[in-house]
Parts: structure tokens; C-alpha cells; sequence
């Protein structure tokens, strides 16, 4: 292959252009530069040092905490060294910890600043080596960042490892059951990276902002991989609390989220200008562009020129309504297993409703079941040590079964239309995909999060979480709503589909409260599971459309 791997790219630009900013860490609000040279000189000091550890070639080394410019250095620290990483959420269970690092089998670790840092510590097993970033929130480790590298010589002789080595492995958060391994290859890493930079190639300084979670393959491979190759700036969100603050403070050209965050904007957005007031400002020709380029600069978006999202999907109703602002979001598509390297939508060519057209290079099928299905070099060879589930996850002519449903327009549009495992059977018999008619409902703003149960159920039942916004209204406003949002959705479906009343929970959805995965994921399971007894006491009552737990 011609593109070089991480590695080889960071040493290249240390080289060619040694003073240019590549990661602004923030420190209290202020922005720490490192240059390409000073990340060099960083990333060859501990790799050295991991290596005078005396861990054997290939050991598997984790990474925790939230997004920072350390998260970068010791990610490719690590593959200097010739060892693989292991990317932990900065907010994981501890059982989910302690079962990645011990099926990892993981040797070291580098602890960076988290929530719940003791109780992550906690789930570290014995005798594992903790090495702490140099930030304000990092529990007791035996080794220090900072002084591994002033104690260490830079590192030399770097060899270029095989196309087919180990890279990273990236554990799944998974909806149910435990993580799962997915083994990334350089070159895994190499063929995407390529099919990036050709379908989406670099136009003068671009500049990342880095929020999402490193451990997520979305992130990774968007920001941290595609910053190495376009020679992005990076800058990282200091804390949650802050989004709002220092997303307009950077203003990336490139902008990745999640269905959620852009919820977030359009409540955000519609707190301070009401929508009637809002539809009435864009009706008027001059004053519509100003209030356009106000939102957008306010949000920190004016220089965007790709937005995308991923994830989950992201309701139509939401894309038009931001489209009116000219914020133009492209829905993509994939999953750790080939690398989040699979379909998008681009700039000119964006399909409302669908995750876009495959890319460069990546072939894609569907299956006589609807089954999507793909094959190309950026796919992985399976999962760590589970030859089971590893063998689950092929055709017998070796095609990658992504679990999903879809069907593939005239021109070549693909269009996500259910999970072959969520489609439930209501006691009627009758089969339900529950995605398409959760994306329908969710035009309603008041709605936060939503899942629609039906196992075990005559008819299908829509249990949601509100928004602040809705919060704040009367319930009787929210009811109506409700109400009318779910008829106009259940007009559209067959009569063992429809929706046959909503639950509103009291509680938010959260990884604390194990409903949503570490990549903002509603777990199926968990909320039948939770709710299990509010929707037997209330599913005989046909004539109740909205229960308020």
C-alpha cells in the first residue's frame, strides 16, 4: 500500500513541518499547543520507556479517559513500541472493565482523567502496570507520563510492521451481552484511510474538534486517524460542560456527532428563539441569511464543510428542520467490524432517510433476508480469542453479516430499514421492526430518547424519556403532542405495527443507570426489562394513549 501507517505519518510531519500546531489540549480554558516535533519527541520517549518495561512484542496495552491530546501520543507510543492498544470509555461499568482487561489480557495501562476514578481503579486487576497522564483527575498510579519520558532516550529504529499485524483491538460496547475484541489490522487501518482521503479529500488547514470517545471506532478512525492524514489541528473539549463554550471558540471544518448532540443544538437553538418566532425570522429574505450565519456562528459550525453523523439514526424530521438553517448533516454508516468503513452521504450528494452510497472500494450486498453485507480490506478478521462469534460473523463465502436490514436504491443509496435481532413478535404473531417507526416518532422535540417493546404484547408499546424543553411544558401540552405525533405516525403503519400508547419515564437514560451503551445506544433489553412491570399493569388498558410513570 502507498499511505503510510499512523506512525510513519507523525514522523513525516515532524519532519517536513516540525513548528506546525497539531493537538491544543485545554488546560482551565487555555489552549496548550504541541507541535508535530514535540509530539515526536513525546511519542519515541515512552515508547522507549514502555519498552524497558520488559513487556513481550505484541502485548496488549489499554488506554482510559476522556479525549486528550495523551490519548493520541500514547496511541501511537504504543505502536512504536511494536505492542497493541486496547481503547477503554472514560464512563464503563466496572465489570465491563475488569472483563476487557483480563480477556485482553492486558499488561499496562495509561489512565487518563475520568468521572468515577476510583471505582474504575477498582476494576483494574492486580498486577496490571498504571501509567497516569499528566491531568487533574487521574487516580494513584505506579508511573507518571511526564516522568517516563524525561527518564527515557527517544526511541530509534523504528521498523515498519507487516500490512497484516494487529494495530488495535477495539471491544464493542454492545447492547447485550459482554464486549466483544474486534481485531483492527494496519492494514485494516491502511485501506480506509485511503478511501478517506479519496472520498473526502482535504481542502487547505482543516481543523477537528475531538469529543466523541477515542475507544469508539467512529472517533478514532474520523479524528484521530483522519487528523494524521489531512494534517488537522485537533482540538479537545476540556469537559461536557463546556461544548457549548469551546465548540464555537474552534469552528472545525469537520464536525462528527451523534443523532443526540444535534438534538441537543436544535433544543439549544429553539430555547432561545422560539419556532414560531424562528419560522417567521427565515420567511424574510435579508433577515433570514443574518439569523442563518448567527445560529451557525453561535454554534461553532459557520466553517464547516462536512457534518456528519453516525452512530444511530438520525431522524429525517431533524435533518430537514437544520437544513433550513443550511446546516447540512450527512448521514453515514458502518460499524467496528469493517471499520466504520462502509457508506455515506457527501456534499452534493446527500439522500434524506438514506446512510449514502458505499465507499471507494467497498462492496456491499444485501442478502436474500435483507441482510447488508460487506467485503473489502478494511473488514476485520474477526473477533480476539472467540473463534465462535468470529465464525457467526461470515457468510460462508466470507462476506461480513453486519446484522442489519436494508434495501439499495436505483442509485446505489442504501437505506437502514431494521436489526435482524430487534425485530420482535407481539403475541398476535406478528413480526415488528421497531427502528423505522422509532425514527418517525422522533420528530416530536419534546421527545428525548424512545424505544418501542412489543415482546410479549398484543400491540406494540412506545416508552420515551423528554427533552429539557419538553420537561419544562405543562403535561397536558406534552400529551397533546404526544398524541398527535403517534396518530399521524400509526396512520402510516399496518394494524399489528401500530403504536398502541406511550409511556413517559420519569428518569433520564443513562450509562449510569446501564439503559444506554457507551456510545449513547438504547439497550432493547434493559428497558423491557426495567419496565417490565409498568407495561404488563398498563398494555390491557386500550383506551389510555399516554401514561406518565
Amino acid at each position: 500500500m502507498s499511505l503510510k501507517n499512523p506512525v510513519e505519518m507523525l514522523l513525516q510531519w515532524a519532519k517536513e513541518q516540525p513548528n506546525k500546531a497539531w493537538l491544543y489540549q485545554p488546560v482551565d480554558g487555555i489552549w496548550k499547543k504541541y507541535s508535530f516535533a514535540e509530539c515526536e519527541a513525546q511519542v519515541r520517549g515512552m515508547a522507549t520507556a514502555l519498552r524497558k518495561l520488559g513487556l513481550p512484542a505484541g502485548s496488549r496495552i489499554a488506554i482510559s479517559g476522556r479525549n486528550t491530546a495523551h490519548w493520541f501520543l500514547a496511541d501511537l507510543a504504543i505502536a512504536m513500541a511494536g505492542y497493541i492498544s486496547v481503547g477503554l470509555y472514560p464512563k464503563q461499568s466496572g465489570d465491563a472493565v475488569k472483563f476487557i482487561l483480563t480477556h485482553s489480557d492486558t499488561k499496562a495501562i495509561f489512565v487518563g482523567p475520568m468521572p468515577d476514578a476510583d471505582e474504575f481503579m477498582a476494576a483494574v486487576p492486580e498486577g496490571t502496570i498504571k501509567i497516569g497522564f499528566p491531568y487533574e483527575g487521574v487516580g494513584q498510579c505506579d508511573h507518571k507520563w511526564d516522568d517516563l519520558v524525561r527518564a527515557s532516550e527517544p526511541f530509534a529504529g523504528y521498523q515498519t510492521p507487516d500490512p497484516s499485524s494487529i494495530y488495535t483491538l477495539i471491544y464493542t460496547s454492545g447492547t447485550t451481552g459482554n464486549p466483544k475484541g474486534v481485531i483492527i489490522t494496519i492494514g485494516n487501518m491502511l485501506f480506509a484511510g485511503e478511501g478517506m482521503l479519496k472520498a473526502m479529500p482535504g481542502k487547505g488547514q482543516e481543523r477537528f474538534f475531538s469529543y466523541l470517545p477515542l475507544a469508539h471506532a467512529f472517533e478514532r478512525g474520523a479524528v484521530e486517524l483522519g487528523s494524521i492524514y489531512y494534517g488537522a489541528e485537533v482540538f479537545f473539549l476540556e469537559n461536557l460542560e463546556k461544548l457549548a463554550e469551546q465548540l464555537p471558540e474552534v469552528a472545525p471544518t469537520r464536525f462528527f456527532g451523534v443523532p443526540l448532540v444535534y438534538g441537543r443544538f436544535q433544543a439549544g437553538i429553539l430555547k432561545k428563539l422560539p419556532q414560531k418566532k424562528l419560522d417567521r425570522l427565515l420567511k424574510i429574505p435579508v433577515v433570514s441569511s443574518l439569523i442563518k450565519k448567527k445560529i451557525k456562528k453561535g454554534m461553532g459550525l459557520q466553517n464547516a464543510r462536512y457534518l456528519f453523523v453516525g452512530a444511530a439514526p438520525m431522524p429525517i424530521p431533524l435533518m430537514k428542520w437544520l437544513a433550513r438553517l443550511d446546516i447540512d448533516v450527512l448521514q453515514g454508516y458502518g460499524m467496528t467490524e469493517n471499520n466504520i468503513y462502509a457508506t455515506a452521504n457527501l456534499p452534493g450528494a446527500n439522500r434524506w432517510g438514506s446512510v449514502g452510497r458505499a465507499q471507494p472500494g467497498a462492496d456491499m450486498r444485501i442478502a436474500e433476508d435483507g441482510e447488508i453485507q460487506f467485503k473489502h480490506a478494511a473488514v476485520t478478521q474477526g473477533y480476539y480469542h472467540d473463534a465462535e462469534k468470529t465464525a457467526e460473523l461470515f457468510t460462508s463465502d466470507g462476506w461480513l453479516r453486519t446484522g442489519d436490514k436494508g434495501r439499495i436504491d436505483e442509485d446505489g443509496y442504501l437505506y437502514i430499514t431494521g436489526r435482524t435481532k430487534d425485530i420482535f413478535k407481539t403475541l398476535k404473531g406478528k413480526y415488528v421492526a421497531p427502528a423505522p417507526i422509532e425514527g418517525a416518532l422522533s420528530r416530536d422535540t419534546d421527545i428525548d430518547q424512545l424505544c418501542f417493546v412489543g415482546t410479549g404484547l398484543k400491540q406494540p408499546i412506545m416508552i420515551v424519556t423528554l427533552s429539557a424543553d419538553g420537561a419544562r411544558k405543562p403535561r397536558s401540552e406534552v400529551e397533546a403532542g404526544l398524541i398527535a405525533e403517534m396518530n399521524a405516525v400509526n396512520a402510516t403503519l399496518e394494524n399489528h405495527e401500530e403504536i398502541a400508547k406511550i409511556i413517559v419515564a420519569r428518569d433520564a437514560w443513562t450509562i449510569d443507570n446501564n439503559i444506554m451503551t457507551p456510545t449513547m445506544k438504547v439497550k432493547r433489553n434493559e428497558v423491557e426489562k426495567k419496565y417490565g412491570e409498568l407495561l404488563e399493569k398498563h398494555a390491557p388498558n386500550v383506551k389510555e394513549k399516554v401514561v406518565w410513570e
